[in-house]
């Protein structure tokens, strides 16, 4: 490759990364009990398995292709108090809506991945938080210390990870189970709608949709096509992701498949780098170079082409497709700038990657009221940025990335119940950073499926020409 002279890394092993400088890590004060919760984890069953994995990998070829559209969202971070089966099911749900909203319109399969079972840990902008004069290491997500402003509460307990290997465990029977044990089959179209949205026009919009998806599929009964009672109408695969950040508890559950010889993170199917940790020679990159998962990277409006080139020789040396996916966080004021240099470095270069969008992390803001929130209406301009920017371009918008919640929750402005800052207060419930209720997360579908629509539509129309004219 050009960008990084292969050979120049050191061979790679699940704990190679220790021999790089590492951002974003706790620092624990009791290392043997640190060591002994690795050690039980690396003793411990993969939540997931290789073959899943690898399914994945194929299906996101497909989405580079243009084949298919990447839909990725859940909790901006899991938590263990509001662990409970409800809470779980309604941002299934909630995914199922939206990607049978981007199917329809489309015409094209979504795949669908969540950012659940795994998603405990969050870096910070600084490593400490102050409060009425007493200072105290900052809130890293559930996996490492507790949200309570105490002394006891912000110690790094690595005990933590067990309990969130756990709860990842039975987050996934439960996922599995909606998955595969009825609850996903189109049948049950109009069941999905959540109780709250009945009465709101993103319901009623929905509503319509399934009456024509169950039309459809009542009229492929009456004509006995496979279609009505195949698999692929009454199960769905779901997918889990997570930040990589906490290392150690990723390398526990690294483990090499003998038939391959290659090695795969079993906490979860999809792993990503985030924006603040995806330094050239730090220890995510190096981690994750040497995993068989698909991985993601975090692109802000800081990156520059060169960087993005090294970073995409050093992840994915041999182009898989599949293997990569670049997770742009741009900002609505700053996507039309800063993405397009990157779209053509990579073109130029001809990779094959996965282009996602992330409309959230680039456009929150502290509101008056003293709440972390982010406005619907900068979330969808960045949206819509994203797919003007591949469109000139040429390249394909392949994905969205989206920190949603099935909850009726406050916690982003606007959207069609226009929430205002001063409503923030009545459901602001997240952990860590703001969320799009499901309300917000319906209309937000309806919008990307048209846009989505518009921009397959256009393709077909200069791939139509184009043939046209070699025929002349």
């Amino acid at each position: 490759m050009s960008h990084l002279m292969q050979g120049t890394r050191a061979p790679w092993t699940p704990d190679s990364w220790r021999q790089r400088p590492a951002a974003q890590l706790p620092v624990y004060d009791d290392l043997p009990a640190l060591a002994e919760a690795e050690e039980r984890l690396a003793h411990s069953l993969p939540l997931v398995f290789a073959g899943e994995i690898r399914t994945l990998r194929h299906q996101l070829a497909e989405v580079a292709a243009g084949r298919a559209f990447l839909l990725q969202g859940g909790d901006c971070a899991e938590s263990f108090a509001d662990f409970n089966e409800r809470a779980i099911t309604d941002t299934f749900r909630v995914l199922l809506q939206m990607a049978v909203i981007l199917t329809f319109a489309a015409a094209c399969p979504v795949v669908k991945v969540g950012r659940m079972a795994g998603q405990f840990a969050k870096p910070r902008s600084t490593p400490t938080e102050t409060r009425n004069g007493a200072t105290l290491p900052s809130y890293r997500g559930d996996i490492v210390n507790d949200l309570d402003f105490t002394p006891e509460a912000r110690r790094a307990d690595p005990r933590r990870q067990l309990r969130a290997y756990a709860q990842s465990a039975a987050t996934l029977n439960l996922l599995r189970a909606l998955a595969q044990g009825g609850f996903a089959d189109l049948h049950r179209v109009q069941q999905w709608n959540l109780d709250f949205l009945r009465a709101s026009p993103q319901g009623e919009r929905y509503r319509d949709l399934a009456n024509r998806i169950s039309e459809t599929l009542a009229f492929m009964r009456a004509c006995r096509l496979d279609a009505a009672t195949d698999s692929q109408v009454r199960q769905v695969q779901f997918y889990t992701s997570h930040e990589a950040l906490l290392l150690g508890y990723e390398q526990a559950l690294t483990q090499r498949e003998p038939a391959t010889g290659e090695w795969y993170d079993g906490s979860a199917h999809f792993l990503w780098i985030g924006e603040r940790t995806r330094q050239l020679d730090g220890a995510h990159v190096e981690f994750a170079r040497g995993i068989a998962n698909p991985v993601g990277l975090k692109l802000g409006p800081t990156m520059d082409p060169d960087t993005l080139l090294r970073l995409l020789d050093t992840l994915n040396p041999d182009d898989q497709p599949g293997r990569l996916t670049l997770i742009t966080r741009m900002g609505a004021d700053k996507i039309e700038i800063a993405l397009p240099p990157l779209i053509r470095a990579v073109q130029r270069e001809g990779r094959q990657v996965v282009w996602s969008c992330d409309p959230m992390h680039g456009n929150t803001f502290e509101a008056s009221t003293g709440y972390k929130t982010r406005p619907f209406a900068r979330i969808l301009d960045e949206v819509r940025g994203f797919f003007a920017v591949h469109r000139a371009e040429g390249s394909i918008p392949g994905g969205m990335h989206f920190e949603l919640t099935g909850q009726d929750v406050t916690e982003c402005l606007g959207g069609a119940q226009a929430i205002t800052e001063q409503g923030l207060a009545d459901r602001y419930h997240t952990q860590c950073d703001p969320r799009l209720n499901a309300s917000q997360s319906l209309e937000l579908a309806f919008l990307i499926a048209e846009t989505l629509k518009d921009y397959r539509r256009a393709t077909r129309e200069n791939f139509d020409a184009t043939n046209e004219d070699s025929d002349s």
